[in-house]
């Protein structure tokens, strides 16, 4: 007998009931053979049913209420229709309500046998991500810190042994690892988890206003100072300071964090008034800060200051095993919150995802699965809903591919210059696909010099 399949067939005519039982028994399944929908309708309830295969018109309950009844009682169950030739359209209606597929009438047996395999490994991935979701609640969920591999336990111990104590943390890892939610675990775990958890990514910013949002300024200190201003250091009184890309901010910054550090007080902008500290920093990059320091780029004596207590967050090309556990709490995640109806992933876009090299990191697989979901109208994904180059397929000559963390100066240069090879060089085109004005375009084109 095939481990944990119990077949339930439903068909009024005798003859193509036995005929599918004979058939599906002596291939090895649990089968239950019924002729009516009643019975049927009892059977589903008191039974594990795996599969249900039922004629889709019957009399009293028919196809249709089997199908209710099974996604009710076990949503995992797949029904399939068996209907005639001239009534597929309530076949195509069933699948649209639920139904795992249909065949039609005389029956296949080896299409038969072909869908019931199919959906015995949608029902294992199913439960799999069922397993896999419940562990994020457990020892594998750090304040959605999400892993199970040797590299991520390590982490959690790590992060258990630091989150009590009032040491500076120095988070080190590529982009789109999950920095900031380690420190927040942290933070978390922390006896400061009531106390605010205040952040800054530096990445991005001038160094006026770095300086201006970390140590805040008096009215009147600068051009635009229209009023006091704290700053996120103050604004994490008793809590938690995280400044993501440290390795962004220039050396006049870093002496003052390191006075900061040091003497546990500031002066904000244009000040004077000294205002004293409790603060924990906990600081990130996705540089070798060792490096830095080396090339004088990074003061030494703020270095060894952060790099008190150090957690090094491996890349997602380096813990794949964590992918489908990654996967299963985004569509939950998404599912909910762009109220879509999917809940699985099939085996062979998992293998896709597992085999691409993810250099946006977790990061890039969460919006990846963000963009499938919003526009999926089915409970799976399958491996044609995935991108191309995640498939492996070369990029259409309409498909622009772009690093994820690009420049937006490099998106708009690379999109120019696409779209004008895709329409041969013709300006006037090109210019109303892209939505701007020709004298626009030919201005872009000389600005990123494009031919």
């Amino acid at each position: 007998m095939k481990k944990g399949m119990t077949v339930l067939v439903v068909d009024d005519v005798k003859d193509d009931l036995e005929s599918i039982v004979q058939a599906l028994e002596l291939d090895g399944y649990r089968v239950i053979g019924t002729r009516k929908g009643a019975t049927a309708l009892d059977i589903i309830q008191d039974e594990e049913v795996s599969v249900v295969i039922t004629d889709l018109k019957m009399p009293g309950i028919d196809g249709m209420e089997l199908l209710e009844a099974a996604r009710e009682k076990r949503p995992e169950t797949a029904v399939i229709m068996i209907t005639g030739y001239g009534d597929i359209s309530s076949a195509v209606n069933a699948m649209k309500a639920g139904a795992y597929d249909y065949l039609t009438k005389p029956i296949n047996m080896d299409e038969l046998e072909q869908l019931i395999e199919k959906a015995r490994e949608r029902q294992n991935l199913s439960i799999e991500n069922i397993q896999l979701r419940q562990l994020l609640n457990k020892k594998y969920g750090f304040e959605n810190l999400i892993g199970k591999t040797r590299e991520m336990e390590a982490i959690y111990d790590k992060i258990a042994q630091i989150a009590p104590t009032k040491s500076t943390v120095l988070i080190c890892g590529e982009s789109g690892t999950g920095k900031e939610l380690i420190a927040k675990a942290i933070h978390q775990n922390s006896p400061r988890r009531n106390k605010p958890f205040i952040a800054l990514d530096c990445s991005a910013l001038s160094e006026g206003v770095i300086e201006s949002e970390l140590f805040g300024h008096e009215k009147g200190a600068f051009t635009g100072a229209i009023g006091r201003r704290i700053g996120r250091i103050e604004a994490a009184q008793g809590g938690t300071l995280f400044i993501d890309e440290i390795g962004e901010v220039t050396t006049a910054i870093q002496l003052k964090l390191l006075r900061v550090l040091e003497e546990r007080e500031l002066v904000r902008v244009g000040g004077s008034e000294t205002i004293k500290l409790n603060v924990r920093l906990i600081a990130a990059t996705n540089k070798d800060l060792k490096k830095a320091v080396q090339d004088k780029s990074f003061r030494e004596d703020l270095y060894y200051r952060l790099n008190v207590a150090t957690i090094n967050v491996p890349p997602l090309r380096q813990r794949k095993e964590d992918i489908p556990l990654l996967v299963s709490k985004f569509i939950a995640e998404f599912s909910k919150e762009h109220n879509r109806r999917v809940k699985t992933i099939s085996r062979e876009a998992i293998d896709k995802l597992m085999d691409y090299s993810w250099p946006g990191n977790v990061r890039e697989l969460r919006n990846l699965i963000e963009g499938v979901i919003i526009t999926l109208k089915r409970q799976e994904i399958s491996m044609e809903d995935l991108p191309p180059h995640i498939r492996g397929l070369k990029p259409a000559e309409n498909y622009l591919a772009l690093k994820l963390g690009s420049s937006l100066d490099k998106v708009i240069k690379e999109t120019i210059r696409k779209t004008l090879t895709y329409f041969q060089g013709n300006r006037t085109r090109a210019a109303r696909s892209l939505g701007i004005s020709r004298k626009t375009l030919i201005r872009k084109i000389k600005e990123y010099h494009l031919k």
